[in-house]
């Protein structure tokens, strides 16, 4: 564990924004994190407005959001692993609380609304939505909030969560619906 805690410590130390950071990058980097999410979610519900035949995957995507952030609970209260500020590593370049930041919530619930993107449609939005999710974990590091396990494990969880409640609904609906559309 110690030698796993130093590699992402090291990591963290090359994605984190320095102090001779330009404050365009900060600022950008904050929309991600903090904007993007809800850009995202805003994308979705429009794109179910106007394909009614998205609405199934919007609703996926919230169960995956809301099952993911349950999860991210109890692993924060199981582990209450800390975020890099309170170890002194780095600089937190936003204001943030000291709870513990393993796994990132930010990541998962990204992840889980990005792969239930991927593996309903794969075409050109899911493909935006999984960029989008990337960026999303890859600010959280960048602004001092995770480190890289953080949020790698995250997307991880977010990826698991929406492939299960896919697998999971794809077996209540009739065969012939199933059949359009096979899961990884």
């Amino acid at each position: 564990m110690n030698r796993l805690f130093h590699f992402d410590a090291w990591m963290f130390g090359l994605v984190n924004a320095g102090a001779g950071t330009p404050m365009w990058r900060i600022h950008a980097a904050t929309f991600v994190s903090d904007f993007l999410p809800a850009c995202l979610l805003l994308a979705l519900a429009l794109l179910a407005l106007v394909q009614p035949e998205r609405r199934r995957t919007l609703w996926m995507a919230l169960l995956s959001l809301c099952i993911t952030w349950l999860v991210v609970r109890l692993v924060r209260e199981q582990w209450p692993l800390p975020r890099p500020a309170a170890l002194e590593l780095g600089i937190q370049w936003v204001v943030h609380n000291a709870r513990g930041g393993f796994p990132s919530l930010h990541a998962s619930g990204a992840f889980a609304v990005a792969m239930v993107l991927l593996f309903e449609r794969r075409d050109r939005w899911a493909a935006l939505f999984v960029s989008a999710a990337a960026a999303i974990a890859w600010s959280r590091v960048y602004l001092g909030l995770h480190f890289p396990t953080d949020v790698l494990t995250g997307a991880a969880l977010g990826s698991l969560v929406a492939l299960m409640v896919l697998r999971v609904s794809d077996r209540r609906r009739p065969p012939a619906r199933r059949a359009r559309r096979a899961l990884p």
